[in-house]
């Protein structure tokens, strides 16, 4: 169903303008603006000040710094999300200031135990909001990101992954329904079953077909607590093994795995360990010089609250992690999954936050890991020791991905996500972003066929190579709901900028 949106169309047309009057110099935006939309006040919705537009260029990782946007659409005083997405010479249209809209925004929660729950949350809505407006229906998703302070838009834009992926598959595989603004200024709601294609060019789009007004979430019933286990390994192919084993049996609600590094403390985000273990972890990482560490995770409730540690037993047994290297914690589902924003909260008292994130997100085939272990882990990272940051390596099961979306993994049954999530000071992040480089060019001299995820590329032949066969549907998709390339300019698929 596609419908006109006035208030909606006017910021299609407002990107429109941006391209018009960036080539012939107009400033400034106001001036420029038609009539019509003044008269919906879209001029004062808009910021062109050098401080807005200069806050609104600025992403996450700090690491490329485009020409200022022309201008940032934004309402409310909340401080800026995470931003992975740039529009040089055009608008930012912050998405949580649709709360202020009537349309899409809010959360609303249907209980249906015959056809499936759901929550219909605005695109601008945080995953941790959908989490606390759900659980008071007794309710929540069952895919989740590690980070929950980023948007609905933002996550289904892209996949969605953490470590209940290889059982629930990516966020974008547990969505029923979406409202999207496309780039011709139609509003569409679309599924699988009406307005299919909207629908999956969307869902890992990166933003390239349309907005997300509004996803209907699926839902099951919450648990209220996790038992919380993390194991370490010293050699990778029984890590990798073990892992492997535990998302065929289907049992487990979460699986990760880390490294451990001698440049990285055990005590972050991701541990369960007990300050009293910190020396005899740190000794035996001093000792190997990489550990293994595999993380997962069962939920509970008062029903399952008898049987939950028999049934872990059951499922740890024939693992062959280090003896005497098993932790637990037993804590709510809320602070297990909203964990991230304690270290979060840490590292900004701390100015470590706001920092360069030379970040290399990546699927790695399956058949290949020991490769990547062996060359990445083993040999590349280790030559630079001054930096913090989080290693992650878990594996994904093809067959919970719906090849129909825009996103792209390897074509493999088993690939692992390998998430390099470096941090590093002002001055001192090229070392690491040139590291980031080698390990790609390693990849592509050993045949190892990764797929990057979120990914950053440069021209348009790179970004054919990512897509691969489905690059034509792409572009195909590309000319259906956006065919004058207003939409994510940024990202450099379309558009020479």
């Amino acid at each position: 169903m596609a419908r006109s949106c006035p208030v909606s169309t006017s910021f299609i047309i407002i990107s429109v303008l941006s391209h018009f009057t960036s080539s012939i110099g107009l400033r400034p935006w106001p001036d420029v603006l038609p009539n019509e939309l003044q008269s919906l006040d879209i001029a004062s919705r808009l910021r062109v000040d050098p401080d807005a537009t200069r806050m609104a260029s600025r992403d996450f990782g700090k690491l490329v710094h485009p020409p200022n946007p022309a201008a940032h659409s934004r309402q409310g005083p909340r401080p800026f999300p995470p931003r992975t997405a740039m529009a040089p010479h055009g608008v930012v249209v912050e998405m949580r200031s649709l709360n202020n809209c009537s349309r899409g925004s809010g959360i609303r929660v249907t209980k249906n135990p015959i056809s499936g729950s759901y929550a219909d949350a605005g695109g601008e809505q945080l995953w941790i909001d959908v989490l606390q407006a759900t659980l008071k229906h007794g309710l929540a998703p069952v895919s989740w990101t590690d980070y929950l302070y980023l948007t609905i838009g933002g996550t289904l834009s892209n996949a969605g992954i953490s470590g209940q992926t290889f059982r629930h598959g990516p966020q974008i595989s547990n969505v029923y329904e979406m409202d999207v603004l496309t780039g011709k200024g139609e509003l569409v709601t679309c599924s699988k079953d009406t307005n299919s294609e909207l629908f999956f060019a969307v869902l890992g789009g990166l933003g390239q077909f349309g907005i997300i007004i509004r996803a209907r979430i699926a839902l099951k019933p919450a648990p209220k607590r996790v038992k919380w286990i993390q194991m370490l390994y010293d050699d990778f192919s029984t890590f990798s093994r073990d892992q492997e084993h535990l998302i065929s049996i289907n049992e487990l609600d979460y699986l990760e795995g880390s490294l451990l590094m001698q440049n990285s403390s055990p005590n972050n985000w991701r541990s369960s360990f007990s300050p009293s273990e910190y020396p005899r972890i740190s000794s035996l990482i001093s000792k190997n010089g990489i550990i293994y560490c595999l993380e997962v995770v069962k939920y509970y409730d008062e029903l399952t609250s008898r049987t939950v540690d028999e049934e872990l037993q059951e499922l740890l047994k024939g693992l062959n992690f280090l003896s005497g290297f098993v932790f637990t914690k037993d804590v709510s589902l809320v602070d297990f999954l909203n964990r991230v924003h304690s270290e979060e909260l840490n590292l900004q008292a701390k100015g470590l936050w706001d920092v360069p994130h030379p970040w290399l997100n990546l699927f790695v085939p399956g058949s290949r890991i020991s490769d990547f272990n062996s060359g990445v882990f083993r040999d590349i990272l280790p030559k630079i020791n001054q930096t913090t940051g989080t290693f992650l390596i878990y594996p994904m099961i093809q067959n919970k991905w719906d090849d129909r979306t825009s996103a792209v993994i390897p074509d493999e049954d088993i690939f692992y996500t390998v998430g390099l999530l470096h941090s590093s000071g002002a001055d001192d992040w090229e070392p690491l972003e040139n590291q980031n480089k080698e390990i790609l060019q390693f990849c592509d001299k050993a045949v190892i066929k990764i797929k990057r995820y979120l990914s950053r590329y440069t021209t348009k032949e790179d970004w054919m190579n990512h897509f691969g066969p489905k690059w034509r549907t792409f572009e195909d998709r590309k000319a259906q709901f956006d065919p004058k390339l207003i939409l994510s300019p940024g990202q450099q698929i379309f558009n020479s900028i």
